[in-house]
């Protein structure tokens, strides 16, 4: 016989490009610490067991992405934030942003003004300042400014097994990519099976954090290679250039990632490919597309860096009243892949 719920929590769901944002309002227990670095910590440490409940099966899926709500830490600050997938807890992501910025508008989060309302967003990688079109009382596009984003390297070369030497580049946007064009594996990011293009990209990834050393001058825990994105040789100047993000534990996103678009225009400005305010746009899988433009140089430690401004479109798809039962078996959450 059930014994009813022992924890309800309650969520606004949202879409960015297709990639889904699970905004929890409310239910979750205080997440601790006097910095938000150690609020992820305590998070993946003391809670964890709710991230696997909301973001795994039965009430989530692989791919699922949700954010979670904590105390601001740093001056200048609306709403701070916690990003969390199926492998643990990001530093940074845009397109959760672009929908927490629609979202805090809508919901009185921040007084909504028009033609323009400016709220700044704590994430784990910095403070983060949006901009929410607003027309009519409703709140639409979004355009947010990065941390300072820089190229930590170039044309670096590991041996990725299946594929032998590959070049590629590191790039930080708020976490740290590797960016490879998926011609080097004979596939192309419009036409080739997901599938393949998820290998290859987590082949990168596993290769590149056993051969390479990723640093941040802010941070330690800032360290660490969050995923590979595969791209279509393109710059996105005349048109949009296709790209796929492969993240964590092999996720897929569905958007063009904002973070992803972030580190993109920082090594397309530390080759000279782009300059200041000229503006790119990039496509996912999806068919969604962001734009992006770097907007002034600026310093990251002893890297050359750049504010890239990052531009999309998020709409809601629903609302969730989730609940986990003491004897449900399941209820803890699983993944089948």
């Amino acid at each position: 016989m059930s014994t009813g719920p022992v924890l309800v929590l309650e969520t606004v769901e949202m879409h960015t490009g297709g990639e889904p944002v699970r905004i929890v309002v409310s239910g979750y227990p205080p997440i601790l610490g006097p910095s938000i670095l150690e609020k992820r910590r305590y998070a993946g440490t003391h809670l964890d067991h709710l991230r696997r409940l909301l973001i795994f099966e039965p009430r989530g899926h692989f791919d699922m992405y949700g954010v979670l709500l904590v105390e601001p830490t740093l001056p200048g600050a609306d709403l701070a934030v916690l990003f969390m997938h199926n492998q643990g807890y990001s530093t940074m992501c845009g397109h959760a942003v672009i929908a927490l910025a629609r979202w805090a508008v809508d919901s009185g989060r921040v007084a909504r003004l028009e033609p323009e309302t400016v709220l700044g967003i704590e994430c784990p990688c910095g403070l983060v300042r949006a901009r929410v079109e607003v027309r009519g009382g409703i709140a639409g596009a979004v355009r947010f400014e990065s941390v300072p984003a820089f190229a930590l390297a170039l044309d670096v070369s590991v041996e990725v097994p299946g594929w032998g030497r590959v070049e590629l580049d590191i790039g930080y946007g708020g976490a740290f990519y590797a960016l490879v064009p998926a011609s080097r594996f004979g596939l192309d990011v419009r036409r080739s099976r997901t599938r393949d293009l998820v290998d290859a990209a987590a082949a990168v990834t596993e290769a590149a954090k056993a051969q390479t050393t990723l640093d941040h001058p802010d941070d330690p825990d800032l360290a660490f290679l969050y995923g590979t994105i595969l791209t279509d040789d393109g710059d996105g100047r005349a048109t949009p250039s296709a790209n796929v993000c492969v993240f964590a534990e092999r996720e897929v996103d569905r958007s063009p990632t904002g973070s992803g678009v972030t580190a993109r225009l920082a090594v397309q400005v530390a080759r000279g490919q782009a300059g200041l305010g000229e503006e790119r746009r990039f496509e996912s899988l999806t068919g969604a597309v962001f734009t992006g433009r770097a907007l002034r140089h600026t310093k990251s430690g002893r890297f050359e860096a750049v504010t890239v401004e990052v531009g999309g479109r998020a709409y809601y798809t629903g609302g969730g009243r989730f609940t986990v039962e003491a004897d449900d078996p399941l209820g803890g959450g699983f993944l089948l892949r």
